[in-house]
């Protein structure tokens, strides 16, 4: 729990320096290297599926194995030595200051009036084209790969350290950067990328509902609404086409009075999704400031609901 709490200190200090080595891109340029080599002989659909198979089992293999066998190397040399390491290797699994830092990059831009430079921020964290959004659909961009991402990035880590340490927080990171790759439904991917999209919403199913209950309580500490929080998670979290993104986005809806979701264009393709939450008020770049607050809320709600259970299930 200790190397836990130090880990999330860590980021919570020092985020993500961009010139820093971090095993995430090692990851991914494994699944780089596999998809170049694959696709030179594998064209049909039969095929790309059976490659996707191996390309997720391979890469969660290799993730979970490698650091687990680092660490108990480690721990025959020095146990002080192999305790620093997998405190170090979990502080590369959470992602909390660097959301923090890119949304503010982005509000920054949208206070100076600065759309271009706020579309161009908000294309490096998002999926769907931004040159032609206006202030609410940037914010409302950054509001839902925040809250979309205090999951995927903080809670759903923070659940799998808990469960398994280092090594399972970076398979479940291993799964994360492959659906972040691949997982798209497009012609590319469709085949070759449904094993990791399908894995991804498996373990992401219960983290992104409890981090849908910690943004609830976060919202009460926080003196937002609270009540239409939990409400909106009730009546929206299921409304988004992906089966687990709805209920951070709902929650985060909810508290703080905005409606998420809509449609976005993604490479020049019209995407139709559901709305989430209700349109009390627009939505304005202080909003992200919200956001960001309601982000670090959650966190140290599923910090204290994990440590507390560990110390419970230990005292068992």
């Amino acid at each position: 729990m200790l190397q836990i709490w130090i880990a999330n200190l860590m980021d919570l200090i020092v985020g993500d320096p961009y010139n820093m080595p971090h095993p995430i891109r090692l990851i991914a340029s494994y699944i780089n290297l596999f998809e170049k080599t694959i696709r030179k002989t594998c064209k049909s659909s039969k095929a790309l599926r059976i490659a996707g198979v191996l390309l997720t089992i391979s890469t969660l293999l290799i993730s979970y194995g490698l650091v687990y066998i680092i660490l108990d190397f480690s721990e025959a040399i020095n146990q002080w030595f192999s305790f620093v390491l997998s405190a170090i290797l979990m502080y590369y699994c959470i992602a909390g200051r660097c959301l923090h830092k890119e949304a503010y990059k982005i509000m920054n831009a949208l206070l100076q009036n600065d759309l271009p430079e706020a579309r161009k921020l908000l294309s490096y964290i998002v999926g769907r084209d931004t040159d032609r959004l206006d202030e609410k659909d940037i914010g409302r961009g950054v509001i839902e790969t925040v809250s979309e991402n205090t999951s995927d990035g903080i809670i759903a880590p923070l659940f799998y350290m808990f469960i398994g340490g280092a090594p399972f927080a970076m398979a479940y990171k291993a799964i994360n950067t492959l659906d972040s790759m691949v997982g798209y439904k497009n012609d590319r991917y469709r085949d070759f990328g449904w094993a990791s999209a399908k894995l991804d919403d498996i373990a992401n199913y219960i983290p992104a509902r409890l981090t849908a209950l910690f943004m609830v309580i976060g919202a009460f500490t926080l003196g937002m609404n609270y009540k239409n929080s939990f409400r909106i998670v009730l009546r929206d979290g299921r409304k988004h086409l992906s089966p687990n993104s709805g209920y951070p986005e709902a929650a985060a809806a909810g508290a703080l009075g905005i409606m998420l979701g809509g449609n976005n264009y993604y490479f020049g393709k019209l995407v139709v999704k559901p709305t989430i939450g209700d349109k009390t008020k627009s939505i304005e770049a202080k909003d992200i400031k919200q956001m960001v607050k309601l982000m670090y809320a959650s966190w140290f709600m599923a910090l204290m609901f994990f440590s507390a259970i560990t110390y419970f299930l230990k005292g068992i």
